[in-house]
């Protein structure tokens, strides 16, 4: 298993913290070309949690942003962002059932709060377009227990929770797409409506299924986003079927298609976009074994559907910006591993080994006792950055890029 002192490999991260580097589908580099970037930080003992802004080398430039830490702060820290001019850092505030949405200027250290949620800010700047991280969890996302009373909006009031639009620039807040309104969209709205009516009438439960939209992912020149419909990682003692939608649409919210159905025994998982902004990838059902995934690819208006490569582990892909027959993922083993995959002879061409839980007794859901280690491609595609969990406290280091013989 590798160690922070092995050859290409660089800690980045301040010691004694507990930090992420966010989501593997946000850039933490500066956009202006500087370098920096953007790392969460906890300390653990302390309870509480903020950013930092690195040099290239790790050198702490500022910190911000101080909190609490919520239970997805363990797999995602704080969702921080830059501005497309580097000017602002976007990030989480509050807490999951209510949540705000903060805009730090680096410049003179100025922060203003919107109450609102995101999972990262667009790569054009505002509006940010979210659904309520909350929701997710309050399903079971974090734990596997169903939480309605932890819902920012209960589940059932279907005009009142979908996607929002979110300006801090000018303090305002709107329901741009409701769940009712993708549901009558839906080209399954009907299959998906009896279902529940028939989930409803052999339950007992008073509620029906626990739809939401959430995981909105940008496109790298925001034009376009993907996003999530369905009810993902509900507690599966409700015994309802899972719904998983993919789908895209343009940055004001329309032209928007179903790409991917990963629902009724279909499976699949971590879709965002290829880098060419045309194409999504992710873990989808394998063409010839439907109960098995697989690394597919599909285009934005759900065509071009295909396989890319065999590897099914489910963790997170991401293809290099500068080489799009190279991708690199991850596997949640233990030691988990990050690994590099030739898309042109679908092989392993190189991986790292490294410790992703930490302790004898591992709890579930999310803590600082497990990381994903979230696999990111720096822009030149000459590195890439990863958390790694060695010792009690999370890192982020930086990695070679594995290079093809």
């Amino acid at each position: 298993m590798k160690t922070l002192n092995d050859k290409g490999m660089r800690r980045l991260s301040p010691a004694g913290e507990w930090c992420v580097h966010s989501y593997y589908t946000l850039c933490p580099w500066a956009p202006d070309g500087s370098g920096r970037l953007l790392v969460s930080g906890a300390d653990l003992d302390g309870g509480s949690t903020h950013i930092y802004i690195l040099s290239p080398e790790g050198e702490v430039l500022a910190r911000f942003g101080e909190g609490r830490p919520d239970t997805s702060f363990y797999h995602t820290g704080i969702w921080q962002t830059w501005s497309p001019d580097a000017r602002y850092v976007y990030y989480q505030g509050g807490d999951m059932k209510h949540p705000l949405i903060c805009r730090y200027e680096v410049a003179t250290g100025e922060t203003v709060t919107l109450a609102g949620d995101m999972e990262g800010a667009p790569p054009l700047g505002e509006p940010i377009i979210s659904g309520f991280l909350g929701m997710l969890y309050a399903a079971g996302y974090g734990d596997g227990c169903y939480h309605p009373e932890n819902a920012p909006i209960p589940f059932e009031e279907r005009d009142r929770h979908g996607l929002f639009r979110f300006s801090v620039e000018e303090g305002t807040t709107e329901l741009a797409l409701s769940v009712n309104e993708i549901l009558a969209m839906h080209p399954d709205r009907e299959k998906i409506l009896a279902e529940e009516k028939r989930f409803v009438a052999e339950t007992g439960h008073t509620e029906g299924f626990t739809l939401m939209a959430y995981c909105v992912r940008w496109s790298p020149t925001g034009e376009r986003c993907l996003f999530y419909f369905g009810n993902h990682c509900v507690d599966k003692r409700r015994g309802e079927p899972k719904l998983s939608y993919v789908f895209t649409a343009k940055r004001d919210l329309t032209d928007v298609r179903l790409v991917l159905d990963m629902s009724f025994g279909r499976t699949g998982v971590h879709w965002g976009w290829h880098p060419d902004g045309a194409h999504l990838i992710g873990y989808a059902s394998h063409p010839d074994n439907g109960g098995k995934m697989c690394l597919c690819s599909v285009r934005y208006d759900g065509s071009d559907f295909r396989m890319i490569s065999r590897h099914a582990s489910g963790g997170h892909p991401s293809i290099s910006p500068m080489d799009y027959t190279l991708l690199v993922t991850d596997e949640s083993t233990a030691p988990g591993r990050v690994v590099f995959i030739d898309l042109t002879t679908d092989t392993e061409v190189g991986a790292y080994t490294l410790p992703r839980t930490f302790g004898d007794k591992i709890p579930a859901g999310r803590n600082p006792q497990k990381i994903c280690h979230h696999p990111i491609f720096r822009p030149d595609g000459k590195k890439i950055l990863v958390n790694c969990l060695p010792d009690r406290n999370s890192v982020v280091c930086e990695l070679d890029v594995i290079e093809r013989k």
